[in-house]
């Protein structure tokens, strides 16, 4: 699912080759949401899928370690996923497209099992991987659905940064 020699992302120019961990989580966000796509349309097991992306679709340092974790919670805990995902969609699931119904996996999922990470970043990264991967204002669906989830999913932490946000 690289976005070499496709249109999609054509005339956006690749990210940047940022070095360190944030790039190489960055990295493994990525290769997890392509490795959701394809066993979204294959229904292949993970460990099948999982060498594939580390070797053929990386640029650059992954989280290897962080890439095993999201995409064994991802998979394993599908159907919680969707059913916190589903309520916010304007269709059903199975009718948005793909690349956004992978994308919105990844992110519900950190937002479910990763508190270590704020949610603006995972909403950021989602809506970074739906202007790369996904449909022309695919990342505006991502983006909405996104900061919808984490308003259920991490109140308080919502809540606390907007309250931050209006007493400055």
């Amino acid at each position: 699912m690289s976005n070499k020699g496709s249109n999609q992302g054509a005339g956006k120019g690749q990210a940047k080759q940022v070095s360190g961990p944030r790039a190489a989580r960055s990295r493994a966000r990525s290769c997890v949401m392509q490795a959701i796509y394809q066993w979204q349309l294959t229904s292949h097991d993970a460990a099948a899928i999982d060498p594939q992306f580390l070797i053929d679709e990386t640029e650059g340092e992954v989280d290897r370690r962080f890439f095993d974790v999201l995409l064994r919670e991802a998979l394993t805990y599908i159907d919680d996923l969707d059913e916190q995902i589903e309520p916010l969609l304007d269709r059903p699931l199975h009718e948005v497209d793909p690349v956004e119904r992978a994308i919105l996996r990844l992110g519900a999922c950190e937002l479910r099992y990763h508190p270590e990470t704020p949610y603006r970043v995972i909403i950021n990264e989602g809506v970074e991987l739906a202007k790369l991967f996904g449909a022309h204002h695919g990342h505006k669906y991502v983006n909405g659905i996104l900061d919808r989830l984490a308003e259920r999913m991490r109140r308080e932490e919502v809540a606390l940064v907007s309250s931050n946000k209006g007493a400055k």
